[in-house]
């Protein structure tokens, strides 16, 4: 057996165009991560509401993935979400989870009020994540004036900082909002207490490109102000197929924390999906998480939003380490006999299986060729033949769907069935 490759090595085999050009990601620092799972991810039309103890495994498990923040919710939507937002706020302090919590609501005293009385009872800092709509066109749509949104804003921080509660100040609709627009909602969100600011994609209309200019423009903005000090968000729906990129390119502009879902579930089409940005930022060197747990954090979710786990999904579907073309299966089986996980990891995949606690599989399909059948008997203890390898190619090159193991232990039997009458006579 050849010697295994080293990371040094190994990256040397690779290379990283992300970082090769006038458009790089930071190479130091750790990018934060916000759940939203439990309540943008619980906005899609199409899910059901967890019960409390469900939600209650969903959050140790987002602890242990190493999530800095969870959206618990919004109690000011009544007394079933009021309820579920303080059994998981006591939670967290019972169990003394690293995560830290906070909740959604209008720029409005009513909203905010039900957070206060959250973190009282349970004894736990809450961050007041505050939105209102700064498009142009929500506010024509809306007939809101100017003045009147300022003074919402006005009140509604002063509101939430003299209940000793950290304000996230969110601009809905960022992405299409104007520069003016913009200014004004900072600053005044800013002079009444707000200490981090979130860039919302509401609609999923921004482009990896927008994002940047819009990201760096506010980083700018910022610092004319001297008010560099303030934290930056940012939140992104996938409209357009974009959630993911768009969250890259606010990381390369300087957001420091990214909100996500498990499995990008949300609003419409949904939001930026939380297990493919934690794998993304591992591979760029922005987080170093154990995610051996993504797995079971996704399948939770899904079960608990009545909702499949798609078998094409990045990371965490069916085929995500798998194939049965002849050509991929036998460059993974031959790394996979250098018996090396990291080069039969990478050498047909963008992510490594053993992350998530998976392996490259090969199948047998109509698209196969012999290196498929050696290794598919190979991984279970049985004899290859050339009469056993053209026999199983046969089968499945007649048949529009991938051998099953069934199927094609029936053709190992007949082939060595045939072979012994054969022997006899």
């Amino acid at each position: 057996m050849e010697e295994d490759l080293s990371s040094q090595s190994f990256h040397e085999l690779i290379h990283d165009w992300s970082q090769d050009g006038p458009h790089a990601y930071p190479v130091t620092g750790h990018v934060m991560l916000d759940d939203e799972s439990l309540r943008d991810g619980l906005q899609s039309p199409s899910v059901l509401d967890p019960s409390v103890d469900t939600k209650v495994r969903i959050l140790h498990l987002m602890d242990a993935l190493g999530i800095e923040t969870v959206d618990l919710g919004l109690p000011g939507a009544g007394p079933r979400q009021f309820d579920a937002v303080l059994t998981l706020a006591r939670e967290i302090v019972r169990e003394k989870l690293s995560i830290e919590a906070n909740c959604a609501g209008r720029t409005m005293v009513v909203d905010i009020e039900p957070m206060a009385r959250v973190s009282q009872l349970a004894g736990l800092p809450i961050e007041a994540c505050l939105f209102i709509g700064s498009s142009p066109i929500r506010i024509f749509a809306e007939d809101w004036e100017m003045e009147k949104m300022l003074g919402h804003i006005r009140d509604s921080v002063s509101f939430a900082a003299k209940e000793k509660l950290p304000v996230m100040f969110v601009t809905e609709d960022t992405v299409r909002s104007s520069p003016e627009h913009l200014a004004s909602l900072f600053g005044e969100a800013i002079e009444a207490g707000a200490s981090r600011l979130c860039l919302c994609d509401t609609c999923g209309a921004g482009t990896p490109e927008g994002v940047f200019n819009l990201v760096s423009w506010v980083r700018g903005w910022l610092k004319s102000q001297g008010a560099e000090h303030i934290g930056l968000d940012w939140h992104g729906h996938r409209d357009r197929g974009l959630a993911v990129a768009n969250s890259l390119a606010a990381i390369a502009a300087g957001v420091t924390r990214v909100h996500a879902t498990a499995l990008g579930v949300g609003e419409r089409v949904g939001n930026t999906a939380m297990e493919q940005l934690l794998v993304n930022l591992k591979l760029l060197g922005l987080r170093d998480d154990d995610l051996s747990q993504l797995p079971v954090y996704v399948k939770l979710v899904a079960q608990a939003v009545g909702l499949p786990v798609p078998v094409n999904a990045p990371v965490v579907g069916r085929d995500a380490f798998r194939t049965a073309t002849g050509v991929h299966a036998s460059a993974v089986a031959k790394a996979m006999a250098k018996g090396d996980v990291l080069l039969a990891d990478a050498v047909y995949s963008g992510v490594p299986a053993h992350w998530v606690g998976r392996q490259q599989e090969i199948e047998i399909g109509h698209m196969s060729g012999a290196s498929n059948v050696h290794y598919y008997l190979g991984r279970r203890g049985i004899e290859s033949s050339p009469q056993l390898v053209a026999n199983i190619l046969a089968e499945a090159k007649k048949l529009p769907h991938l051998l099953s193991e069934e199927e094609i232990l029936r053709i190992v039997s007949r082939t060595r069935r045939l072979a012994d009458e054969q022997a006899v006579e």
